[in-house]
């Protein structure tokens, strides 16, 4: 096994694409070491080997330990990991972004700073939930007092779907065995897409605190786009299982959501629905697709120069004063 320093960072060809990675890998109870380019998960019924490159989130739930060198070959390989608290109630992740380019957080920043455009996202990300309304002309109060009534519906016609009582959303910090058996899912559920959400916009490069829906928090964006799928994916997959089984409704739902978006291929649609957001004309994405590391100089008039070059003698300024 190599160590750290002898080891060279993988180059963008290396990484598998965040489309191509399976959405999530959820552990409990076991040590994860490594072993080459693979992760190890090592518990009483013998060791695991699952191949890091592949892995889109890695969560790790109660009981884990976790080794440095594990670590180093996640990050290396562009993996988020998520650490879960019991019954997936907090989470905590840090990663690498998949994209060289900044191209993606330029054009969200971009579109953040501006009160039109950051009201434009938020218009498009509410038609992309609901399709069946025209959200044009709609003030940000308007938005969010319809998103809340259709959610509050949801619930309810979901409950009625697969026939269990629902009486509200009830959700306390901490203390997950609190809710009922559709609360507890629909908790894991909401958990298991903040991770796959969170992995997405690292992998992309994108700014996690830059809301266009959300605000205040340094995952306010990773929020937005989680969101985006809790009415087609979360929530009817967490209903169905609370009204399958009330037992160990937490780790059945996560194993659900994880087969289900697997075999949607979520991951690929949550890339190109975040550029779709962030690059709504289409320009020319091709720094967001190749595999080569590109670094550039900004100079005046918005025109990048090459970088490596020194500028300090045989560059000449040209200003219009």
């Amino acid at each position: 096994m190599t160590t750290v320093g002898q080891r060279g960072a993988s180059s963008p060809r290396d990484l598998t694409r965040m489309g191509d990675r399976i959405s999530f890998v959820y552990l409990e109870r076991c040590v994860i070491h490594r072993e080459d380019n693979a992760i190890t998960a090592e518990d009483a019924d013998g060791i695991t080997h699952i191949p890091s490159a592949t892995i889109g989130t890695l969560l790790l739930g109660p009981g884990t330990r976790v080794t440095h060198q594990a670590m180093s070959v996640l990050g290396d390989s562009g993996a988020g990991v998520v650490w879960i608290g019991e019954q997936g109630v907090r989470f905590y992740s840090g990663g690498r972004s998949l994209n060289r380019s900044s191209a993606l957080v330029e054009a969200q920043a971009t579109r953040w700073a501006n009160r039109r455009t950051r009201l434009e996202v938020a218009r498009e990300m509410y038609r992309m939930r609901f399709p069946d309304e025209d959200p044009n002309g709609l003030t940000r109060h308007e938005l969010l007092g319809r998103e809340g009534r259709r959610v509050k519906d949801f619930y309810r016609a979901q409950a009625a779907r697969v026939g269990i009582p629902w009486n509200g959303r009830t959700y306390v910090p901490g203390a997950f065995d609190s809710g009922d058996a559709a609360n507890q899912a629909v908790t894991a559920a909401a958990q298991c897409m903040y991770g796959i959400a969170q992995t997405t916009v690292a992998a992309l490069g994108c700014a996690p605190g830059l809301g266009f829906i959300h605000s205040g928090h340094e995952l306010a964006f990773v929020l937005d786009i989680a969101d985006l799928y809790k009415t087609e994916i979360a929530l009817p997959i967490a209903f169905d299982v609370a009204a399958d089984n009330p037992e160990d409704v937490g780790s059945r739902t996560r194993r659900a959501i994880r087969d289900h978006v697997n075999k949607a291929g979520l991951l690929k649609r949550c890339v190109n629905d975040i550029k779709r957001l962030l690059l709504p004309t289409g320009p020319a994405v091709d720094s967001l697709e190749n595999d080569v590391d590109r670094v550039t100089l900004q100079s005046d008039h918005g025109t990048e120069v090459e970088s490596g070059r020194n500028y300090g003698e045989d560059y000449v300024h040209e200003v219009d004063w």
